[in-house]
């Protein structure tokens, strides 16, 4: 999902509530606590140099359970993040603590946004030597499990 989606769901919205893809709710009183631009700058296992550049908010449980974040007042936390770091329309990536702190793609279910796993890939295939048939299993996004071809 990127910026511009998010700032047009949040013009109408009642309410910033996040969810888990396994439907495991963000507790209501969480806070953003960043909301910035990450430049990654690699190489790939192919030798490949590569330049990604996410928005990126961090959302933080926090023990005050009467705070709530209406959708207003994110949309003046991500109006100054675009006037001060120049954020552009980008991809959002949110910073989400579980057993880790987590890295997750957004989405929106129609009422509230979900944060959707993400996972890696070789992103030079043709170079590493991987056989079609592993990439194949590894890219449908299945979970790798003992057995399962593609560990």
């Amino acid at each position: 999902m990127r910026l511009s989606e998010v700032k047009n769901i949040l013009q109408t919205a009642e309410a910033v509530n996040f969810e888990l893809e396994n439907g495991a709710k963000v507790p209501e009183h969480f806070h953003v606590t960043e909301v910035g631009v990450v430049t990654k700058n690699f190489i790939d296992c192919g030798g490949t140099v590569r330049n990604e550049k996410v928005a990126n908010f961090q959302l933080w449980d926090a023990n005050d359970y009467d705070h709530r974040l209406k959708p207003q007042k994110l949309l003046s936390i991500i109006a100054l993040s675009e006037k001060v770091l120049g954020m552009e329309d980008l991809d959002i990536e949110v910073e989400y603590q579980s057993e880790t702190t987590g890295k997750y793609d957004l989405g929106f279910n129609g009422k509230d946004f979900v944060l959707q796993a993400k996972t890696t890939n070789c992103l030079a295939p043709d170079k590493c030597g991987i056989p079609v048939e592993k990439l194949k299993v590894i890219a449908s996004g299945s979970a790798c499990t003992p057995g399962g071809g593609c560990c």
